[in-house]
């Protein structure tokens, strides 16, 4: 529901298609991905979030919390602090898609509706976080996680090369040349000479 797939085989996503997830997975603040993300959680497809369409979300997030025994935090609560977030401009608890691109907290609603690992750490951020978010304002989510994935692929190479370095500590490498020595220039023990 979220957009058309490339894929010419049902049920699959092509390359494309992945990406283009993957893009909005990792930045719910986009136009693009807030339109996304929107049309795939409005199941019955009337441009409204309703508190029906809410509970079949989060009752997941809420069993996935049990199983891995978080407390888990209650279907009323969340759907109070989602309203409390998006000051929706209708009398009924009912959130437009232009109500969420305003609110600027899009990303935080989809991750509490599905995405419990981003959901969690939301909830326990980090002041060191924030305080690097705030001094970013102009980085996107997406420039975020991209800058976080570099420094983990570094420091993944970087131990990588590590370990090749202290694996050759001990070896003799190819390239080491053993100098010729005669027998008559052999150390001598005691009086006598090495054989």
């Amino acid at each position: 529901r979220g957009r058309p797939l490339d894929s010419k085989e049902p049920g699959y996503m092509g390359y494309t298609d992945f990406i283009w997830f993957c893009l909005c997975e990792e930045d719910k603040t986009s136009r693009a991905s807030i339109d996304y993300w929107f049309r795939c959680i409005d199941l019955d497809g009337d441009g409204v979030l309703s508190l029906y369409e809410m509970e079949f979300f989060y009752m997941e997030q809420l069993h996935r919390m049990e199983c891995l025994g978080h407390e888990a935090v209650k279907l009323p609560d969340i759907v109070c602090q989602i309203l409390d977030m998006v000051k929706p401009k209708f009398e009924f608890p009912l959130i437009r898609r232009k109500d969420l691109r305003k609110s600027r907290v899009a990303s935080h609603i989809f991750n509490m509706l599905f995405n419990l690992n981003k959901f969690f750490t939301m909830e326990s951020r980090d002041p060191i976080q924030l305080q690097q978010e705030r001094a970013t304002p102009h980085l996107t989510e997406w420039d975020r996680f991209a800058q976080l994935e570099y420094m983990r692929l570094s420091e993944e190479e970087e131990d990588e090369y590590d370990e090749d370095e202290d694996e050759d500590d001990g070896a003799l490498d190819d390239t080491d040349e053993w100098e010729e020595v005669d027998d008559s220039e052999l150390a001598v023990l005691g009086d006598k000479p090495v054989s």
